[in-house]
């Protein structure tokens, strides 16, 4: 599957409809983002049932904003629409397929509990 682009008018809806969802957010200027693009166009070829979007921050400054991001690139993944990985630069392949295998182990009834009970914590501070 090759890669999406993404614009806050469609970034919610990507990331809520579908199981797991890697985004990549880069800008043109950065070469660290040139570097990881090939990397992340072919494992996206690898992986069908996963989606692979990129955020250009420059032309969606908003969703760079809002997620805090502070350098480029940055690789987020989401699964079932709870975001489970955010780490700045850019990853080698194999970085990326490890971190996929991680996605797919996850327990989400489990993340999910944890959530809940990291959010009952802070309610109650």
């Amino acid at each position: 599957m090759a890669t999406v682009d993404l614009t806050k008018n469609d970034f919610t809806s990507t990331v809520e409809d579908n199981d797991i969802v890697l985004v990549d957010f880069w800008a043109e200027w950065c070469g660290p983002c040139k570097a990881f693009g090939p990397i992340y166009e072919q494992v996206s070829e690898q992986h069908e049932d996963v989606v692979f979007a990129k955020v250009d921050t420059d032309a969606e400054q908003e969703l760079g904003q809002g997620f805090g991001i502070r350098s480029i690139p940055t690789l987020m993944a989401f699964r079932e629409g709870i975001m489970v990985f955010s780490q700045a630069g850019a990853l080698p392949q194999a970085a990326v397929e490890d971190l996929l295998g991680q996605i797919r182990a996850l327990d989400m009834d489990d993340v999910r509990a944890q959530i809940a009970e990291h959010e009952s914590e802070h309610a109650s501070a």
